[in-house]
């Protein structure tokens, strides 16, 4: 009998022991520190431009604090310098994980992409980090070389803290205290570091964030120096809030010492989300919703699938959720629905948590889908005119004195690159003729990319041919007075319309230049990170002195033969639609298709590229050298079938090499098998969904557009619901606990906050589409109300509203018919 109440009692005393474990923040497996509502992770991403680098800390499934780590500046903007990360250690038995970094990266100092100007400083550091008593954890910094004395005071250990979480909220700092403002206020003062800045909000020994909130309370402690608040929205709208530790001396260990002290509920378990099409569903579609919920949820209930009648609620069905298993940091249920067909208004209740109404309809693409992008997001997005809506200027006459020549040997802040010559007969600085119309601004920026833009082009061509929108007319488009109305007809095709002013600006410069432009852009860093009105970025007149520094945009060109096939290929499909609409500008599209297959085909370096223009040129012209020579680059296409076949299928039928067409049939057979087995298993959403820093929405687009036309060559191998399933990720059913629409202001719920022109004013575009749901490495699904995350909320051309476009009218044509 005693030793048995012995046992009892040690094994009561074990399952103490593990619940307090498991509430004690711990190194896991993964490579990060965890317990149940608390994560640390410590550089397992690297993107510190985007707010996504450093020790970053998630509490209660949010992320909350990112980029902590040493920086040179108080509050550090997008070409700010940043350290190269060198060597991680993780080490089990201290229970630390230290990362190495140092100063400068020599990938990006002054070459690269984003090319940053790095200060005379060589410095070699490492962060280490420790938990510590309960959920808290330690920061240390330790210096490897000593640095000269001048950089006392301009070195710091930096803290970002996310202010969507914190407006509103209050902060005490030894005794002080204050509140957080949705907007930055002054008094400004000019730093060390030459920054003009507000005063810190607080400096001393500690600071607690959100004291009177247990989700967000968290108390930040220095054992060194005085630490201070700081508003990082001063210098930088897209800024956070910053606590900065200077470093206490310039050599040796530990020259900072703080300890993060997290709020963490007890118990704490993430609240359940159900994920559904926030448009809807036709009545053939499959219809399954998803069931996301923590890991420590072990209890299922039954979803209630609700019916919202005149007459109030009406319960349908109960559903059983189906396991799907564990994705990324959740357990997954699928809901299915499927049979339910009667045309009305539903919503799924879980818990007593209800999502919003969503339709079963027949007509369910008829309006408010994918009218919007042309109703809105392109008219917006048009450059050289002004953009009316009835009482609202959406832009003002814009970019009328371009463009320059950019100056050779340039090395562009936003990746443009001009080499030591400029290929054309315009030398530096000199104004390109016929380049102040057409085009689209490309889209949080004003730039004009050509892949974009002919992207944009291609897509409303391939939709003109491919479904019914040509009738469409919403928008009045004056190109000689340079006018667009917004919800004013104006007798024309939209589509046609658009296409027009988007070949304007392609055939523009090529008219002038004798080739393609590379890109259009702002001349500087001030210019381009200016938000709202492009109107006002430049005067619109062009430069009397060539010679002067203006506010004209530069062109850029380039030699990349790969690139001139795209645009060649986009431009031979233009052909095909514009024929009869507007025969002289169809003309001219082939013509300079074919100019370019002569003068940058056998210097492609891609296959890819070459069969995309091949491909278009057949369709247009069924001139047999092109079908020809795509037979001769078979061994390309059936080696390579995912990303070629769905495009040599469009043209199939002019193949006359009955061995070509055997093999053909052949790999999308195998194809077929593939996304019928494996794709709809890679995730609970049944897409390849492979998350990354950037949101997966856009690739899932495409990927939908190429199983649109895979399924219309080989019928008999397709599976519709996959191109499906990719659309209804973009509405709604996608991870995390943000189940918007990343199409603004389509469906009951979606993005009214996304990074566009007018992303200063928390505000959005119609019809403007977003890459959507990022990832926190190594497992969070992240989609914040935030207007400054490029990587979740940014508007681009070139396929991420026209591809979403797309997507709907090709589930409309399989499925509401």
């Amino acid at each position: 009998m005693k030793n048995r109440v012995r046992f009892t009692i040690v094994l009561l005393l074990l399952i103490v022991q593990i619940k307090i474990d498991a509430q004690n923040l711990k190194l896991q497996p993964k490579g990060y520190f965890s317990a149940r509502g608390i994560d640390v992770t410590v550089f397992d991403d690297i993107y510190p431009d985007g707010h996504q680098t450093g020790v970053t800390m998630i509490q209660h499934g949010e992320r909350v604090m990112a980029n902590g780590d040493l920086r040179l500046e108080i509050s550090p903007g997008q070409w700010s310098p940043v350290p190269k990360e060198v060597e991680k250690k993780i080490d089990p038995l201290t229970q630390t994980i230290s990362q190495s970094l140092s100063f400068p990266d020599e990938t990006k100092n002054h070459i690269g992409f984003n090319p940053i100007d790095y200060p005379d400083l060589k410095l070699k550091y490492k962060v280490n980090v420790t938990p510590t008593e309960g959920n808290n954890f330690r920061i240390t910094v330790d210096l490897e070389n000593e640095v000269d004395l001048k950089w006392l005071g301009k070195i710091g250990f930096n803290i970002e803290l996310f202010p969507g979480n914190l407006f509103g909220k209050s902060y005490i700092c030894d005794g002080n205290m204050g509140i957080f403002t949705h907007s930055p206020y002054g008094p400004l003062q000019v730093q060390s570091d030459g920054q003009q800045l507000g005063t810190p909000l607080c400096k001393g020994k500690k600071i607690t964030i959100a004291p009177e909130s247990d989700l967000s309370r968290v108390t930040i402690q220095s054992n060194l120096e005085d630490i201070a608040l700081w508003d990082g929205r001063i210098n930088h709208n897209n800024g956070w809030f910053i606590i900065r530790a200077p470093i206490a001396k310039n050599s040796g260990k530990r020259v900072v010492d703080i300890v993060v002290s997290p709020n963490v509920i007890p118990n704490w378990l993430y609240k359940p989300v159900v994920q559904v099409s926030q448009v809807g569903y036709y009545p053939s579609q499959s219809k399954i919703a998803i069931l996301e919920t923590d890991t420590n949820d072990i209890e299922r209930s039954e979803v209630q699938l609700i019916q919202h009648t005149e007459f109030g609620e009406k319960n349908i069905k109960t559903i059983k959720p189906k396991k799907w298993g564990e994705f990324l940091r959740y357990n997954y249920y699928q809901l299915d629905f499927s049979e339910i067909k009667e045309e009305g208004m539903y919503s799924l209740s879980y818990r007593g948590n209800e999502t919003v109404a969503f339709q079963i309809s027949k007509s369910l693409y008829d309006r408010n889908v994918w009218q919007p992008i042309l109703e809105y997001f392109l008219p917006v997005q048009m450059c050289h005119v002004r953009v009316n809506e009835k009482y609202r200027i959406w832009h003002n006459f814009c970019h009328l004195d371009d463009a320059q020549m950019a100056p050779i040997n340039l090395n562009h802040f936003d990746g443009y690159v001009q080499g030591p010559s400029t290929l054309t007969k315009y030398k530096s600085n000199e104004v390109v003729e016929n380049l102040n119309q057409g085009g689209w601004h490309d889209a949080g920026d004003d730039d004009l990319r050509v892949e974009s833009q002919i992207g944009t082009i291609w897509n409303l061509a391939l939709m003109l041919e491919e479904f019914d929108i040509e009738s469409y007319d919403a928008t009045s488009i004056d190109e000689d007075k340079r006018i667009v109305e917004i919800h004013q007809p104006d007798g024309k095709s939209d589509a046609i319309q658009q296409m027009e002013h988007g070949l304007a600006s392609v055939l523009g410069g090529y008219r002038s230049m004798g080739r393609l432009y590379r890109g259009i852009i702002t001349n500087s860093l001030k210019q381009y990170v200016l938000l709202g009105d492009f109107g006002g970025v430049t005067d619109g007149k062009w430069a009397s002195n060539p010679s002067a520094k203006d506010d004209d945009r530069w062109v850029f060109t380039e030699d990349n033969p790969d690139r001139e096939l795209y645009v060649a290929a986009g431009l031979a499909a233009s052909y095909r639609v514009l024929k009869s609409k507007n025969p002289n500008l169809a003309e001219e599209c082939l013509e300079t298709a074919k100019a370019l297959y002569k003068t940058s085909f056998l210097k492609a370096k891609k296959p890819g590229s070459k069969i995309m223009l091949l491909v278009e040129l057949a369709l247009s012209t069924n001139e047999s050298i092109y079908t020809n020579q795509i037979v001769d680059l078979q061994a390309e296409v059936l080696s390579n079938f995912e990303n070629l076949g769905w495009r040599v299928g469009r043209m199939k039928h002019l193949i006359k090499d009955k061995s070509f067409i055997s093999k053909l049939n052949s790999e999308a057979e195998k194809w077929g098998l593939k996304i019928k087995n494996n794709s709809l298993t890679d995730s609970p959403y049944g897409v390849p969904y492979k998350p990354n820093i950037w949101g997966a929405g856009w690739t899932l687009q495409d990927f939908g557009v190429q199983q649109y036309y895979f399924s219309k060559s080989w019928p008999e191998f397709a599976n519709y619901e996959l191109y499906s399933n990719a659309l209804n990720f973009i509405l709604g059913v996608h991870p995390g606990n943000n189940t918007a629409s990343f199409a603004s202001g389509i469906g009951s719920n979606s993005l009214l906050v996304a990074y566009g022109m007018n992303r200063a004013d928390w505000s959005y575009i119609p019809g403007g589409v977003t890459s959507g749901t990022a990832l926190i490495r190594p497992n969070l699904p992240e989609l914040k109300t935030w207007p400054y995350f490029w990587q979740q909320t940014e508007y681009v051309m070139g396929g991420g509203s026209t591809d979403f476009m797309f997507l709907v009218l090709a589930v409309k044509k399989h499925f509401g018919n």
